[in-house]
């Protein structure tokens, strides 16, 4: 594998080249770009993960456990915080630059001898099947990028197939309603899968297990009266603090678990638990997955950047996810309540993010995320005003209203609204750009 200094440059040129956003209706153009990988696909063992929330962390999640109990694993998650490569991650951490730039470049190059117009999305997941075949991966954690039928993960057919829950995102896309939505994501249900149905599938569970009946799948819930179920036995009250829970399987019992994170999320610690074992036919070893659970970081997901005062992004995307936040933060701000700074993306439902979060929120900052798809900052913050009925400060820039939100109260500050918003923020913080 190439080490050319110049790679990573290089595919990032190639990816701005490609289509940026949408869906192609039609699995076609992914199986004949990994056709011409020599379907590296086949080398792997798939867990696939789709869901409206919740996926990346669950991802991230599973590959960490399989990884601890010695299967050599990797994530594909997006989008990427700050760097591209950060989607690709081998062993824990973001692929090299180098070898994350040359899978790019040799999926770029498969795609131009094919022919047609290809995705940004199905370029970069023929990179990453392309680069775990090489780098010798075992299993290889995907999340969906958009539903599932269509989606460019969907051209493997996973051993595991993980429905985190179904709630309305992207319906102009995928359909208006939770069911139609719900049709979609169950189609990476295959036959030879196991399908785990996280905490958030109830409502539309039957439609699920019937998709699962159909390929002959076996299913494991996971909530309250599943296979699959859960305590929290302490929450963090602090950003940044500890959570810790018990998850109980009908293989196992794991017993005082501890993640640095939110009582949020206890749901996917025990969905991914469910799907490691799902993975591996076998309980899990204790030790291994507190080894996991202890070393895990959710970048860009309620993620403590800076303290006294504190500063956390949460990528918070739509109202159900924005209320999973509102539920954090109120956990973990006892007295005074922090900044918000809010950065949306004109395509979401703007009002229902904002409704969710205003009442957990101190001074109220408006900005935009530099994507074209952004929302402009005063028309945001106009909305914001008519929501919470009070004054909301604008600031075009998300660095610099990050800071000053965080300067202008001693709860410090929560960046919102986007996995767009909260990278930016990340970016500036951590110097990373």
């Amino acid at each position: 594998m190439s080490d050319r200094p110049d790679a990573y440059a290089q595919a990032v040129d190639a990816l701005s080249g490609a289509l940026k956003f949408g869906i192609n209706p039609s699995l076609d153009g992914i199986r004949r770009l990994t056709e011409e990988l020599g379907r590296p696909q086949d080398a792997l063992r798939v867990v696939q993960v789709t869901g409206t929330n919740g996926k990346s962390s669950v991802t991230r999640l599973t590959a960490a456990i399989l990884q601890a109990h010695g299967e050599s694993a990797a994530a594909y998650t997006s989008p990427h915080l700050v760097d591209y490569n950060e989607r690709i991650e081998l062993g824990g951490a973001p692929a090299p630059k180098p070898a994350f730039g040359e899978a790019v470049l040799v999926s770029a190059a498969a795609a131009k001898r094919v022919g047609g117009d290809f995705t940004e999305f199905e370029i970069l997941t023929g990179a990453a099947l392309w680069l775990m075949r090489e780098q010798g991966v075992r299993w290889a954690c995907l999340e969906v990028g958009l539903g599932g039928r269509w989606d460019a993960t969907s051209v493997a057919s996973p051993a595991v197939a993980v429905v985190t829950g179904v709630g309305l995102d992207h319906t102009d896309r995928l359909g208006e309603t939770v069911e139609s939505i719900a049709s979609d994501k169950a189609q990476i249900i295959k036959p030879g899968s196991i399908a785990v149905l996280g905490p958030g599938t109830p409502p539309v569970r039957d439609l699920l297990t019937a998709r699962a009946e159909e390929v002959g799948a076996p299913v494991i819930t996971v909530g309250a009266a599943g296979d699959v179920t859960y305590d929290v036995l302490a929450a963090p009250h602090a950003p940044g603090g500890e959570l810790r829970l018990t998850v109980r399987t009908p293989l196992a019992v794991y017993a005082d678990l501890a993640v640095t994170a939110p009582s949020y999320q206890a749901a996917n610690v025990a969905t991914a638990v469910a799907a490691a074992e799902a993975a591996r036919g076998l309980p899990l070893d204790d030790a291994a997955l507190a080894s996991a659970l202890a070393a895990m970081h959710f970048p860009g997901r309620f993620e403590l950047l800076a303290t006294d005062p504190p500063l956390v992004i949460d990528g918070a995307h739509n109202p159900q996810a924005a209320a999973t936040l509102a539920a954090a933060i109120r956990e973990a701000y006892s007295a005074e309540k922090p900044a918000l700074v809010f950065g949306i993306l004109a395509d979401k439902d703007a009002e229902g993010i904002v409704a969710a979060l205003a009442p957990v929120a101190g001074p109220l900052f408006a900005t935009a995320p530099q994507s074209p798809r952004a929302r402009p900052a005063r028309e945001l913050a106009a909305l914001i005003e008519r929501i919470a009925g009070r004054e909301c400060a604008i600031v075009e820039t998300v660095g610099t209203a990050a800071e000053a939100a965080r300067r202008c109260s001693s709860a410090g500050a929560v960046v919102t609204g986007s996995l767009y918003t909260a990278g930016e923020a990340r970016g500036f913080y951590l110097g990373e750009r």
